[in-house]
């Protein structure tokens, strides 16, 4: 639940917060992480259950974002990269999708007004990289954009 996107091949486990049938609560940020997925009602219900279920239910919750059907292991990490290989250069600014998560990360843990002042502050470095000049270029010109990662517009290419 702590990771940014979370992707579940077809078929080969479970989820759930079990840890009430040992006597003890999901630690290690499982209460947190629930909490925060699922709300409140929700995340109580399933870790007082302690049921398990499988990723159609997962992503009906919004636990999981995607699932894959893959024969194997090695096929479902290809397309797994395959999938991520998306959030980079050239096709993505990567240094934007970094700020994203982290202000989406960060800001979700913070009242309303700090979390918008995260996300200017994030924003500004941003619309200086040369990375901001290429997309802004790029949707001007109707062309897609090709993303190198660099933060300064003076940078040498």
């Amino acid at each position: 639940m702590a990771a940014d996107i979370r992707i579940a091949r077809k078929d080969t486990g479970k989820v759930g917060l079990p840890e009430v049938a040992l006597g003890v609560l999901p630690g290690t940020g499982g209460t947190q992480h629930m909490v925060r997925m699922v709300g409140k009602s929700k995340a109580i219900q399933l870790m007082a259950e302690g049921s398990t279920f499988g990723f159609d239910k997962a992503l009906h919750l919004g636990l999981v974002n995607e699932i894959y059907e893959s024969e194997d292991r090695d096929s479902f990490l290809a397309a797994v990269l395959e999938y991520t290989a998306q959030f980079t250069m050239p096709d993505k600014a990567s240094k934007a999708v970094g700020l994203i998560k982290r202000s989406a990360q960060t800001g979700s843990e913070m009242p309303f007004e700090l979390a918008l002042a995260l996300e200017r502050e994030l924003q500004a470095p941003l619309f200086a990289s040369a990375d901001a000049t290429e997309g802004l270029n790029a949707y001007i010109e109707k062309r897609k954009a090709k993303f190198k990662g660099e933060w300064s517009a003076a940078e040498p290419t």
